[in-house]
């Protein structure tokens, strides 16, 4: 495991004593990867971002980075830079200039200033715009001027607070592409902020799941969609398919009025669960051959799959991607591996889950 370059112990933030903003968190930031905080408006991801910049001060509990308490040190003596959703650029200076900024407050020589925002504007792909004006560059262009600006200062953790929500659809898998590149060619901490979880799926070696304050859940992307730790978590990121169920055995589960194989284990026998099935590991074939019967309602084109809204017998909607048409009104039967489907504990915290699934798989 590499060295926690910052970490939160048991910090709670409360504005006029209201309700916390953040309720006890902990967690550890490794050096050299790229993180994202994931949630809704509201749920925190902002505060810890601007806790780390040292814009905030914690109501309780420490913030450290690289073993050292920083909780009264203020922003321009941390090894961080911010991008901010609004790119907070200088209209009235050129791109040479708004990078050049936080050298020339640091009073850089001039022929040293030149070589690293040259080098800045190389990262970025925007050799040779020095001189071009801010107001004449598009949203993409912008976002990697504030990028150039923040890396040229050489910060250890770059903080990107949602610094893609304003672009296109086709500019923001771009910059996606081109953030996710320039953090594996730079080597330094990004923790970034996003309501998409997709773009969070995308980009991320570690996220951060948040809800009311409380980081819900926390690992790579495969396993927080393969493994999410509760309801929200799999409603939250990506689709699923949610009804309730009985947990037999290990690795047997009832739902739907039927039992069948799965792969999870380590709960009380005939517990009351949560079973979550995702659309792209359901196929339809016939009555005969399938494990439910259900009956299509609705299907849209998607580009790249069809997405088919089923009911079964019970009145549960099941949501299908397919490649394949299927006919509106028409009965035909689910299908699903034992290793598709995912059983989830009420109430389960993350340790307790982690727990678990080391104690089973042992």
């Amino acid at each position: 495991m590499k060295q926690a370059i910052i970490s939160f112990n048991n910090v709670m933030k409360s504005y006029d004593d209201d309700v916390p903003v953040l309720k006890n968190i902990s967690f550890d930031i490794e050096e050299g990867k790229f993180y994202t905080l994931l949630g809704p408006s509201g749920c925190g991801k902002t505060t810890i971002l601007r806790m780390i910049a040292g814009f905030s001060e914690p109501t309780k509990g420490d913030i450290y980075f690289e073993g050292k308490r920083i909780n009264k040190v203020p922003a321009n003596k941390r090894q961080v830079n911010t991008v901010f959703q609004d790119y907070a650029l200088f209209p009235h200076m050129n791109v040479f200039d708004n990078i050049a900024f936080g050298l020339k407050m640091r009073h850089l020589p001039k022929e040293q200033i030149e070589t690293k925002v040259k080098e800045a504007l190389k990262m970025v792909r925007l050799d040779g715009y020095e001189k071009r004006g801010i107001n004449e560059m598009s949203g993409g262009q912008k976002q990697r001027v504030a990028i150039a600006r923040a890396i040229v200062n050489e910060p250890k953790i770059l903080l990107l607070d949602e610094p893609l929500s304003a672009l296109d659809h086709k500019l923001r898998t771009d910059m996606q592409y081109e953030l996710r590149e320039l953090q594996r060619r730079l080597g330094i901490t990004f923790i970034f902020v996003t309501h998409d979880q997709e773009e969070a799926l995308a980009m991320s070696d570690e996220i951060f799941v948040l809800n009311n304050g409380s980081i819900v859940q926390s690992g790579t992307p495969v396993d927080i969609y393969d493994e999410p730790i509760n309801h929200y978590v799999a409603d939250f990121i990506g689709e699923s398919n949610i009804v309730d169920g009985t947990m037999i055995a290990d690795e047997l589960v009832e739902f739907v009025g039927h039992q069948f194989a799965c792969v999870d284990g380590g709960m009380r026998p005939n517990e009351p669960v949560e079973v979550v099935l995702r659309p792209e590991d359901l196929t339809l074939t016939s009555v005969e051959a399938g494990k439910l019967k259900v009956k299509v309602d609705t299907q849209l084109f998607r580009g790249v799959h069809y997405e088919i809204i089923c009911y079964d017998e019970a009145g549960n909607e099941w949501m299908i991607h397919s490649t394949h048409k299927a006919v509106p009104g028409q009965e035909y039967g689910l299908n699903f591996e034992p290793e598709d489907i995912h059983v989830m504990r009420f109430n389960e915290s993350e340790e307790d889950f982690d727990a678990r699934l080391e104690s089973y798989e042992d």
